[in-house]
């Protein structure tokens, strides 16, 4: 048996985890084995095994064309720190009780070394509609070669300052860039801290004003985009909504008669089957509450008869038939003016005729 690929010695911090890889061949396919060393100097090297540590470790391994094997640690701690060693072998024998293996197991080895995870004290204030953030690392042995500042996926600023402070400033107003932000220390190894601009809830309609025909599924939503996430979705009919709870008035209850509710995270929707025009048109409100406060919307609902969508079609139908009654009515008067043409047109070869009648008594006497 031989390694094609060793585990490699790493830094963290307290809480983390970590991940080692080993990876060997062999003819047959060797085993693998996860053994540990603490760093204390009466420690012994003893077998991991998966679930291990309280359920801490986990490994996992394969053995098809050659064989592969992964240990994880989560949440570590300070006893964590110490010598992983992982071991091969293809020997018959290699797990006999009494008789020793003809070769022995191989060894390839990493240390890992669990550091105290620094405090960093953070801040957030705003003024002049700007919002600051500032993190500040405690006192700590580690070398700091620059900064970042993530909000999700996204690096807001990064620089290469070696310093514990660190801020970072947002134009505009702290309900508008509500969410989780992190400053990154750049060191070995990385170190983050979390700030949060936190706020009631902002809420916001999916629409201002919706419309649905009598009959149908009426659907109404709101969600908040802001951070902290919900806590508690109420629906009132008519403009009802709380200030506070204390004097919350009696919300719609999901299920009850034709309304459906579902709510999840920050985004809340109502649907009302078979809409009533007397009884669901209206405005309703959609409130949220988180640790901050409350927060709600207005979303208005229009019901429609079922005759709605064929007026226009029938406005175009009266407007044809008013065309075609003023054509017909305009042709029926032009009839008699177009016989009087026909007659004149028919008398017209009589007076032909006599001039020609005339003209021919002039030429006989000229010719006498």
């Amino acid at each position: 048996a031989g390694f094609i690929k060793s585990p490699l010695s790493q830094k963290r911090l307290a809480q983390d985890s970590v991940e080692l890889y080993c990876e060997a061949v062999g003819s047959p396919i060797p085993e693998l084995q996860w053994w540990f060393e603490g760093a204390e100097p009466n420690d012994t090297a003893a077998q991991l095994w998966d679930g291990a540590r309280q359920d801490r470790v986990k490994i996992n391994a394969t053995y098809n064309l050659h064989s592969t094997s992964t240990v994880s640690v989560a949440n570590l701690t300070g006893e964590d720190s110490g010598t992983y060693e992982c071991r091969a072998s293809n020997d018959p024998d290699r797990n006999h009780l009494s008789r020793s293996p003809k070769v022995k197991w191989i060894r390839s080895q990493a240390n890992v070394f669990v550091i105290e995870r620094p405090d960093i004290k953070t801040q957030v204030s705003s003024d002049s509609g700007k919002v600051h953030l500032s993190c500040n690392l405690s006192a700590s042995n580690l070398v700091v070669t620059g900064h970042e500042w993530v909000h999700g996926d996204k690096v807001l600023h990064s620089d290469s300052e070696a310093g514990a402070l660190t801020t970072y400033t947002i134009e505009g107003k702290a309900e508008e860039h509500s969410g989780v932000y992190e400053c990154v220390y750049k060191a070995s190894p990385e170190v983050r801290g979390q700030v949060n601009i936190s706020v009631p809830p902002q809420v916001v309609p999916y629409k201002k004003s919706e419309h649905g025909n009598e009959g149908d599924t009426g659907v109404l939503t709101c969600k908040s985009p802001s951070f902290p996430p919900v806590s508690s979705w109420y629906w009132y009919k008519n403009g009802q909504g709380p200030e506070s709870p204390p004097r919350r008035p009696q919300p719609i209850v999901n299920g009850s008669g034709r309304h459906i509710i579902k709510s999840g995270g920050n985004k809340t929707e109502l649907r009302i089957l078979k809409l009533s025009i007397e009884e669901d048109s209206g405005d309703y409100h959609c409130n949220a509450s988180n640790a901050l406060g409350f927060g709600g919307a207005a979303v208005g609902l229009r019901v429609r008869s079922r005759l709605a969508a064929l007026w226009p079609f029938l406005g175009i139908v009266a407007e044809v038939l008013v065309l075609v009654t003023i054509i017909f009515i305009y042709e029926k008067r032009r009839k008699p003016d177009e016989v009087l043409d026909d007659d004149d047109g028919g008398s017209a070869p009589l007076k032909s005729n006599a001039t020609n009648h005339k003209d021919k008594n002039v030429r006989q006497r000229n010719a006498n």
